[in-house]
This record gives C-alpha cells, structure tokens and sequence, in this order.
C-alpha cells in the first residue's frame, strides 16, 4: 500500500480508539482499554477487508463480524460511526437507558448476529456460521472473529479450533488481539503469540503472528488468510492495552474502566477525527444451495404400541427434514441413543456430528440459526448441562433453537445417577423465553417435533429411554401450552398431574383407585412452560387436592410449575410432590421408579392418604 494509505488507517484506528474514550466516558462505565489494544486490528478489517451491506443486513452475501471479547463493544459501535450505520451522538447513548448500544453486543442492533460477553462462545458460534456458508448457503462469505486472549482459557474455544480444523474451514478467520493482560492481571502466556500459535496450529489452522499495531502487517496478514484454502487461519496480533494513552497502556488495573482523564486522553491520541470509510459490498450470487421439499407426513403409531419417544422422536425428526428443507441437526455422538442417526441417514447433507464436544453443538446451532436455517441439537439430557451458558445467552441473542435431552430421569435404568438428567426440565424452565415439553406416548411426540420449528426462542423436549404405550390417536394435536385430561369425573377426589413416564404410572394408579373407590383425575402436563394454568386451577377447585409426581428433583420441575400456577387462587388445594429425592444407584427402569417413590404404588399411596385427610 501507499504510505499515504497507511497513514490513512493508523489515522483510522486513532479515530475509533478515541470514540472508544468518548462513549466509555460518556457512560461511566465500559471498557475502553480492552477497545484501544484491537483499534488498529478493527480499522484495517473495515477499511479493506469486511464486505458488508449496512444498509442490507439481512444481505445473505454479507461478511459476518463477531466480536468474541464482547466487553470491546465500544470499539464496535465506533465501527458502526465509521461506516456511517449510527451517528454520533447515538454513539454517546452508549449504555444508556432504552440505548440500542449495550453494555455488550446484542442483535437489538441489526449489524450483530448474536450476543457476546460471556467469553469463549464467540468462536464456536463464527464455527457455525462458517459451516453454513460451507455446506449449506454455499456463498462465499467470510467470518470473521475478534478473539481476547483471556478468553484462550476457556475449553469452548478448543472445542472450536478443533471442529473448524477438522471441517476445514478457510471461511473463517480468528483475530486475537493478544494484549497480555486479563481482568485481574497478566494471562497465562502473555505476549508469548509462538505459544498460542503452536497450540492452534496443533489443530490444523494456520497461523499469523503480527504487531497489531503495525497496520502494513495487518493487512498482509488479512490477504494472507484470504489466500488460504483448505484451513481456518487465525491472526495472533502482539498489542498493547490502552495503547496511546501512558497512564492506562500496557498498565494493570484498568480494565473494565472509564480513562481517568478522558479529555487529556483524547489530546494524547491526537484529538477527534470524522473520518468515514466506504465498507466494500458483499460479492456472489444471492442464492445458496436448495434442498427439495415434500408434504409431511409425520410417523402414525397404534394405540396400545409400545415405543420409546426417543425413536418416535427420531422418525418424526427424519419426516420433518423432509418436509422443511430448512431443518438442520447437530449431535454430538450420541444419534445411535437420541435417534437423530434417523434424520442423518435420510438426509447427510444436513446433519453436523459435532462428536462429544456439547458447547460447540449449542454455539453450532446458534450459528446455523443465524443464517436461517432451523437447527435442533440432541443429547442426553444430562449433558446439555455443559453447554447451559450457551442456552442461557442464546437466549440472550433471541437465537430460535430447539433442544432435546434423552436419556431423562431415573427411567434409564443401569446407567446409574452420571446418566441421569435430573436437572434439566429445572434449568430449561430457567431460560428467558423457553418453552417445555415432555410428551408420554409416540403420536404425542412427533406431534410436538413438528411444532417445535416453528416456535421462538429456546425450546426443549424431554425425550425418554424406555418403550411407552402409545395412548393417543395418530394425527391428535398438542398445543403448546396445554394438558390433557386422560381420566376426569364430577366426583374425582383427588387429581395425579403427571408428565412423561410418569403418565404411564398416574394411569396404573387411577385404575387401582377406581377400584377402591376413590375417582381420580389424571392431568398430562407435557407443556411444562407454559403451563396449562386454567386447568390446573379447575382441578384443584374440584378436587382441593393435587399430586404431582415427575421423574425429576422436586426443585424446579414440574412440581414447581404446577405450584407457580397456582400461586394466586384463593383456596390452595392440598399438595403432595412426588420426586426424586434420593441419589439413584443402579437398578432396573421398575427398581429405579419405586426406589424413588414415582411409581404407581407411591401414587395409589399418596392419594389414599390424602383422600382420607
């Protein structure tokens, strides 16, 4: 490049660390340093590498940026100013009340994909945005991802650098901006970039290693990872934090800081500038890859079959993909258990193995979810755990992903307590937005496969290991948000709310209490959030007394649903929860039930003595 083009973009980086100062100061809080050390690494991207429609966002050809250090917001609004996509004094909103500028990045602002701030998710999500544009969109976009050294630290960016090296993935570029210091202090390897280099590299990448303040290195460092085919490329740029101001450069202690002296500050990095860049239009045609369509046709099983959900999930999951060409799965190595090898088998193209690495299969699906397409990711439902910092923000990013857990409760029988999700329908339930659903019988849950794609944000099913018999008709509807009544009279005494396998025992239980001359009515609660409120309440003013039973801890389950819902009445009913309470241990799926007071027996119990009270 001419010198007077350098010139130009260091005078460009100067500018957006002196925004950067302007809004942190602005706003009292934010920042600012961990903005000033990736100044340079942001003005070069912009000025001749990022291709990107501000006024089209929603451009499929578009590059995507994702800032992974999400605590650098302040530099990706000072972004935004130089493009021209917000003005000035929008800049100075910065973390202001009913501001579209956060704290850290969220797509309130139609230029940011996901949400970033919990470090290490950054990475994995550009991961699947990446593989989109691979093998699905088949466009030439490019990701690229701003990386804090900090952030190194955490296994979720192994787990990325892994998968995008196997997948090789020259379509996405990591920048980190390896600036030495953390929250607290020096990281673990400092400025040491061979040391970095040497373990990314180990995983198939290929590796750069710059002055990030040098913005000629920069940029052969950009061309250089365009260049490169058959392999992600990341940048390790060698830089300073709070570089061109003295009191804060390269200085402990002022992270996540206002400058001290902002004015003094901007004076030492030259003053304001209003420099404005033309950012390069995305290039390819607007088309991706389409994938053929048929009518659904959902899996119809007979009444009195038995058939575990987890293969009616899977069968019904294969004919959605078939219906819905914008259906993607993730797995991460356990299709053989969830089923999804059913939706693998009929259509590889779009299935993605993610092997036993569950952050990056959420943070996958995320990506995926970004460019349109419809991902459900399966697990056991114990293991989605890993990956609930990746539920919790894609929340956050008003990501639309759909989640299913196997292997759920106590039911899985010899596996023993590692196995076991005993958690989940608690730590779903949690998540902003979700919905939860935990069908019984196969007909019922390919019912709620199907709905799934079309629900908003988090949703979770609770698939279960074991044959059930199928209770109701093929083609019957669940609406999220309901219940079925499976066993109701005038004269109930006491009403069973039940969800899962444990509607198969409140069935066995009822008819045992028939016999013995106590009516009870039998509620199936598969929509555990949101839950059917209306009848729930009407069962507790017919009846004044409830048992939930569910095959779960009694915190935060569908026992605790079933409480919230009934907060507000006027006369509570009488109530007894029927959960896991004790540490399982190995035992047959019937061991396991009434070792844990879930089964029939425990129900028939508990209803005589309640019915007697």
């Amino acid at each position: 490049m001419p010198e007077q083009a350098l010139e130009w973009l260091a005078e460009l980086g100067q500018q957006l660390r002196v925004d950067s100062v302007r809004c942190s100061a602005a706003a009292g809080s934010g920042h600012p340093t961990s903005s000033m050390s990736a100044a340079d690494l942001a003005a070069v991207l912009l000025a001749r590498y990022l291709r990107y429609d501000f006024d089209a966002p929603d451009d499929p050809r578009n590059d995507h940026l994702i800032f992974s250090k999400g605590h650098a917001s302040p530099l990706l609004y000072a972004m935004f100013k130089a493009a021209g996509a917000i003005s000035d004094e929008e800049l100075l909103t910065f973390r202001k009340l009913g501001s579209r500028l956060e704290g850290h990045p969220t797509p309130r602002l139609p230029w940011v994909d996901v949400a970033t701030g919990s470090l290490g998710q950054g990475l994995p999500i550009g991961v699947g945005i990446a593989l989109a544009g691979q093998r699905l969109d088949r466009l030439p976009y490019r990701v690229w991802v701003l990386c804090g050294d900090s952030e190194l630290a955490e296994g979720s960016m192994w787990e990325a650098f892994e998968h995008a090296g196997y997948a090789g993935l020259d379509n996405l570029t990591a920048i980190v901006d390896v600036n030495r210091l953390g929250q607290r202090g020096p990281t673990r390897h400092g400025w040491d970039t061979a040391a970095y280099a040497r373990r990314i590299g180990a995983f198939g990448w290929h590796t750069i290693e710059i002055d990030g303040h040098d913005v000629a290195q920069i940029d052969r460092a950009y061309a250089e990872a365009l260049a490169t085919s058959g392999r992600s490329t990341a940048i390790l740029a060698r830089t300073k934090k709070g570089k061109g101001v003295p009191e804060v450069e390269n200085r402990e202690g002022a992270h996540g800081k206002p400058l001290p002296d902002p004015e003094e500050a901007i004076d030492e990095l030259g003053g304001e500038r209003n420099l404005r860049v033309r950012v390069k239009p995305p290039e390819g045609g607007r088309g991706g890859h389409r994938f053929p369509a048929e009518p659904l046709k959902l899996p119809a099983y007979a009444v009195g079959d038995k058939v575990a959900t987890r293969t009616a999930f899977g069968e019904a999951l294969a004919a959605l993909g078939a219906a819905r060409p914008d259906v993607v799965v993730l797995d991460a190595e356990v299709s053989d258990s969830t089923r999804t090898e059913y939706f693998a088998d009929a259509h590889p193209e779009r299935f993605f193995q993610c092997y036993i690495a569950e952050q990056q299969m959420a943070a996958a699906a995320v990506g995926l979810g970004v460019r349109g397409w419809t991902p459900y990711a399966a697990t056991f439902a114990a293991f989605l755990t890993r990956a609930y910092d990746f539920i919790r923000m894609a929340a956050v990013s008003r990501a639309d992903v759909r989640l299913v857990g196997s292997h759920a409760g106590v039911s899985i029988g010899h596996d023993g307590p590692s196995q076991m999700g005993l958690e989940d329908l608690a730590a779903l339930r949690a998540v902003h937005g979700s919905t939860v659903l935990y069908p019984c019988d196969a007909n019922q849950t390919a019912q709620l496969v199907a709905t799934m794609a079309d629900l908003e944000g988090i949703s979770y099913l609770r698939t279960t290991r074991g044959n059930t018999r199928v209770i109701y008709r093929p083609g019957e509807e669940f609406p999220v948000g309901g219940s079925r009544l499976l066993r109701a009279s005038p004269e109930d005494r006491v009403a069973v709310v039940a969800a899962g396998i444990t509607v198969h025992e409140a069935l066995a239980a009822a008819d045992q209490l028939a016999a013995e001359g106590i009516p009870a009515r039998v509620i199936d609660l598969y929509s555990v959030k949101p839950v059917d409120a209306a009848t729930l309440r009407e069962a507790a003013r017919d009846t004044g007394r409830l048992i939930t039973v569910e095959d779960h801890w009694p915190e935060g389950g569908l026992g605790d649903a079933v409480l919230e819902a009934l907060a507000d009445t006027r006369s509570a009913p009488r109530v007894v929860r029927l959960a896991v309470r004790a540490m399982p241990t190995s035992a047959t799926p019937a061991e396991q039930l009434h070792a844990a007071g879930i089964d029939a027996a425990a129900i028939t119990a508990a209803a005589r003595l309640l019915a007697a009270a």
